[in-house]
């Protein structure tokens, strides 16, 4: 079995790598696939290093799987166009709302896997995964019709730009300079903002409604 990787260079690629090799997952090959600009790029994976692949050219008939973990607008360019020849991952949300793509959580509804017609599978958003973890089991014995949440997340999940202006604002702070906000609408350094994703006509972020729909989703 031969594996893909988009997006290998990013957060969420890197950590896909780290959870493959600590799970020691069986493979034959691994390609690690992101844009033009990171083709050439060399990433040690086990030991060995791996030469990063041009996404645009690159063909999914080599692999048997291929994880997505580049984003919303990079599964909708190119997810579609690679499960013609794999089963595609995605971890972005741009299928995890399409009735003909299942939702999974394995600890939750492994059993929708026989769902699958387009030759997709999507994850949820890191703080639905959790909770609906956490709550199956109590769904299962009581029915919940209502769950209030409260997350608290890192910075991170807005990717490396974000970061870095975390660093950045951080060490302005220290030093009693003046902190412009570029990725947030608040300073963002030692605070924390009731702010994720934009805001919806119905004053809710799409953070909180993708929780709420794709929670649904799992539970169904």
């Amino acid at each position: 079995m031969n594996i893909a990787i988009v997006g290998a260079t990013g957060n969420v690629g890197r950590k896909t790598l780290e959870v493959l090799e600590k799970k020691e997952l069986p493979f034959d090959n691994l390609y690690l696939v992101a844009s033009s600009k990171s083709e050439g790029q060399k990433i040690i994976f086990k030991g060995k290093d791996h030469e990063v692949l041009n996404l645009e050219n690159f063909d999914f008939s080599k692999v048997k799987i291929a994880f997505f973990a580049a984003g919303k607008k990079i599964s909708e360019k190119f997810a579609e166009k690679a499960a013609k020849h794999c089963l595609v991952i995605d971890n972005s949300s741009f299928f995890r709302m399409d009735p003909d793509v299942p939702l999974i959580v394995p600890q939750v509804n492994s059993s929708h896997l026989d769902q699958i017609k387009k030759n997709i599978i999507a994850n949820p958003n890191c703080s639905t995964a959790q909770l609906v973890i956490a709550c199956k089991p109590l769904h299962d014995l009581f029915v919940i019709k209502r769950i209030v949440v409260s997350t608290y997340q890192s910075v991170s999940g807005g990717g490396k730009a974000p970061m870095d202006e975390l660093i950045e604002q951080t060490k302005l702070v220290l030093d009693g300079k003046n902190v412009k906000s570029k990725n947030f609408t608040k300073q963002i350094a030692f605070n924390a903002i009731p702010h994720i994703d934009v805001f919806a006509d119905d004053g809710y972020t799409k953070e909180e409604l993708k929780m709420s729909k794709e929670t649904k989703k799992n539970f169904r």
